[in-house]
């Protein structure tokens, strides 16, 4: 099948990517490139432009005559949004419209939208299903929330058929060293914690001993860069197949704590490391897990890499790879 895959460039994007070649489907990247990198890309064709302006989606889903669209291109720091929430809803709300019109107005029948579990807010629940309130606390998840609301109410109207996966903790890198994080200053916990481990940082901060937790750290339900992207190949078999459009949790389904992260990555690490305590931060729910039941029983993922050592692991060898590669060119 030939995919569009927007923000292909980027952290997960690069990983579908990979993946999607190697089930041997005709892969074109669509990246800006402002946090992806073009050299990661493991093959496909690449198109350079924005998710901004509506006439280059269309230039590009008629070049690479896609039958398919995975909308991963998004800003997805939420700290961040909160600062610049007009980034984010310009990124995520009017960039995902365009998304919408293109694939709506090119008569594409598939799109994998990438969501967030940011979308539920602060739970009430611990691990927390589709059907929970959806009530975001940070502009990243409003922009998320409305975008899903978009594309079903653009698919009622038209021949379009979607999932929208709420991803959780996304982490790790590929296990084979050929996909990771590649942004120096991305603000996940493994990737920073793994980026101190190196020497790429001097030391790093737990935000917040005080939450309502075992140990007062927050608690995530982290799943393995590679996971999702078998989610997405997993999610366009059954839209194939005429699934009926429907938002998932990607998710294992149990937790980890911001401590029990850091603890784990400084016993791997091959050097010592100061880690510093500070105030929690705005937008950080102390406990977001998920039920993931749903992704398992109707699509049948089944997650390969569900093993918190896995996923440092691969993430300190990503980490010790970008480590060499600025000493090689610094």
């Amino acid at each position: 099948m030939r995919i569009l895959v927007t923000g292909g460039a980027g952290y997960i994007g690069c990983q579908i990517v990979l993946r999607l070649g190697e089930a041997g489907h005709e892969v074109t990247s669509f990246d800006n490139l402002s946090s992806g990198h073009r050299e990661m890309l493991p093959g496909g064709e690449f198109i350079l432009g924005d998710i901004r302006d509506p006439q280059a989606l269309a230039d590009a889903l008629e070049q690479s005559q896609a039958e398919a669209v995975f909308h991963m291109a998004a800003s997805s720091d939420l700290r961040e949004s909160i600062i610049d929430p007009v980034k984010y809803y310009a990124n995520n709300v009017t960039g995902t419209l365009n998304v919408i019109q293109a694939c709506v107005t090119a008569r594409v029948r598939h799109l994998v939208f990438a969501s967030s579990a940011a979308v539920y807010g602060i739970p009430n629940s611990q691990a927390v299903a589709e059907d929970a309130p959806l009530q975001p606390i940070s502009p990243y998840g409003r922009s998320k929330l409305i975008g899903e609301q978009m594309l079903a109410d653009c698919a009622a109207a038209a021949d379009l058929g979607y999932v929208a996966l709420r991803f959780f903790n996304v982490a790790g890198a590929d296990v084979e060293g050929r996909c990771g994080e590649a942004l120096p200053d991305a603000w996940h916990l493994i990737k920073v914690a793994c980026q101190t481990a190196v020497g790429l940082r001097d030391d790093i901060t737990i935000y917040g001993t005080d939450y309502p937790t075992e140990d007062g750290t927050c608690v995530r339900d982290y799943v393995h860069v590679d996971d999702v992207a078998q989610a997405h190949i997993k999610a366009l078999d059954y839209l194939v197949a005429g699934g009926a459009p429907v938002n998932m949790n990607v998710g294992y389904g149990h937790g980890t704590s911001v401590r029990q992260i850091v603890d784990m990555i400084a016993r791997l690490s091959p050097r010592d490391f100061a880690i510093h305590t500070d105030a929690g931060r705005e937008g950080d729910p102390p406990y977001l897990v998920s039920n993931a039941d749903e992704i398992r029983h109707l699509i049948g993922w089944k997650p390969q890499y569900d093993d918190l050592e896995v996923i440092v692991r691969s993430a300190l060898a990503w980490e010790q790879k970008m480590a060499e590669n600025v000493r090689k060119t610094g």
